[in-house]
């Protein structure tokens, strides 16, 4: 039986005796300014935190990469960011796990479980986890405490974290030895403060969901929902339970729900529909006869996830049959039109994959996926140039963009008239093995390239930059 938990009860750091006063009879907030007062150090030691478990998740969880998904899940949490003071956040991770599932790290790094997206009923359930998990973030509940920053212990937690996420998905005695073993101790002085950082964020982070315009009632509705989900759980202790949910709890939330203004729900919401049934495909969680029966009846989302199901499977000719029926509903839809490229891609048709997709591009050009996309079609036409000119805009942007940087080592590997084909390919291996938390191949691989730019000092000065930044953040073990 899997360990099902929220891992954000990881946020066990001991909780500032600060006064907040919330008046529930208006929807004027106030939210606690915690990070106005965190020195660069501190904010910098987050960071450091926060990538390095990015690290170790990617390379101990089973992450999906998909552009399309993650971006649509951003959407939700830019939307919950902007009501806070929070600056850019290291990203999304999106585990394939059946779990109901989420949290959030130092620095801005938050992770959710496709089983979560599966369990929802509508985006607001969704911003309502997610808005939660921003507050523990946006309030500092891991760094709080001096205690946290003396030697490594928020690394310690991390470590913490990490352990726990993979004793869960591996329902193995491993994490649960990392949980409970020499930092026992720690873990019990913190726990009696644990529970008013949960209820701190359900606060905040309902005001944080009301603000960007979704309705709060969802985060009650999905506590009920986390209740009977985890009510047959009993071997852990119970604070390794996400939130422990306890019937005054949802009662709170509940109640605080009630006294903001309503907020009008969708009795239907097809966008939703499509993230949930795509979601479901990608993660291996629908079954052909579940998606045909939706199909069967018009379902605009479940055509184009039976569609994405056959794509899946290497049917390409079932696939388009399908697509077509989507087709016909002419609506238009940024994930009908990846899943016609990749059908095309599948069958080795790349003219029809450009003609299916750069227009769109053209209008949009700063929707990631569909320009990486675009990538993959310039990559399997040898238009290396072309590739690497979209790809760049999304890497400068983020450096933890692993998707993008396999797409670069590809590029690079196309450019066979450049004398530093194999140099570049070497660059780009190691940003990919390095996100994907295997630093020291990361490194291997830099300092292959450096042996091979001896007659070029520029090239061989950035390599050494990045070389002496991998082993520094190597240092740090959790």
């Amino acid at each position: 039986m899997k360990r099902l938990f929220w891992a954000s009860s990881i946020s066990l750091i001991l909780f500032m005796n600060q006064t907040h006063s919330a008046n529930l009879n208006t929807p004027q907030f106030n939210v606690p300014e915690i990070g106005s007062g965190v020195g660069l150090i501190d904010q910098q030691k987050e960071k450091m935190i926060g990538e390095k478990v990015f690290r170790e998740v990617q390379k101990q969880m089973p992450v999906l990469q998909n552009p399309w998904l993650e971006d649509q899940l951003f959407n939700v949490f830019s939307h919950i960011l902007s009501q806070t003071q929070l600056g850019q956040p290291i990203g999304l991770v999106i585990i394939n796990d059946a779990q109901i599932n989420a949290f959030a790290v130092p620095g801005g790094l938050f992770a959710i479980n496709t089983g979560l997206v599966n369990s929802a009923r509508n985006m607001d359930e969704l911003a309502g986890v997610m808005a939660h998990e921003v507050a523990h973030v946006s309030q500092r509940h891991y760094s709080r405490s001096n205690e946290a920053f003396k030697g490594q212990g928020l690394l310690t937690l991390a470590g913490l974290l990490v352990g726990a996420l993979v004793a869960s998905q591996a329902d193995s005695d491993v994490g649960t030895a990392v949980m409970l073993g020499s930092q026992a101790a720690l873990i019990d002085k913190q726990l009696n403060y644990s529970r008013n950082q949960e209820r701190e964020a359900d606060r905040i982070g309902m005001q944080y969901m009301y603000a960007a315009g979704y309705n709060p009632q969802s985060m009650a509705d999905f506590f009920e929902v986390m209740h009977r989900a985890t009510s047959r759980i009993s071997f852990l202790p119970d604070f390794w339970f996400t939130h422990p949910l306890t019937t005054e709890r949802m009662s709170e939330a509940r109640l605080r729900a009630n006294q903001l203004p309503k907020v009008k729900s969708n009795l239907y919401d097809e966008n939703f529909e499509i993230l949930k049934w795509y979601s479901m495909v990608i993660s291996h969680q629908a079954t052909e006869q579940q998606l045909k029966i939706l199909a069967e009846r018009g379902s605009f989302a479940g055509q184009l996830a039976l569609s994405s199901f056959y794509l899946q499977q290497g049917d390409y000719v079932l696939a388009q049959q399908i697509l077509d029926q989507a087709k016909a509903k002419q609506r238009l839809n940024n994930l009908m039109l990846l899943i016609q490229t990749d059908i095309y891609l599948g069958q080795n048709k790349t003219e029809e994959a450009y003609t299916a997709i750069q227009s769109a591009v053209r209008i949009m050009p700063e929707n990631r996926a569909l320009s990486l996309k675009l990538a993959e079609v310039f990559i399997r036409q040898n238009k290396a140039a072309q590739a690497n000119a979209l790809i760049q805009r999304f890497n400068q942007k983020n450096p933890r963009d692993i998707y993008a940087w396999r797409l670069m080592q590809q590029v690079a590997n196309l450019d066979r008239q450049s004398s530093f084909r194999a140099v570049n390919v070497l660059r780009y291996r190691a940003e990919v093995e390095y996100w994907s938390g295997w630093e020291e191949n990361a490194i291997k691989s830099l300092l292959h390239a450096q042996r091979l730019t001896k007659n070029n000092e520029l090239l061989s000065a950035k390599i050494k930059i990045r070389l002496n930044e991998m082993q520094k953040e190597r240092q740090l073990k959790i």
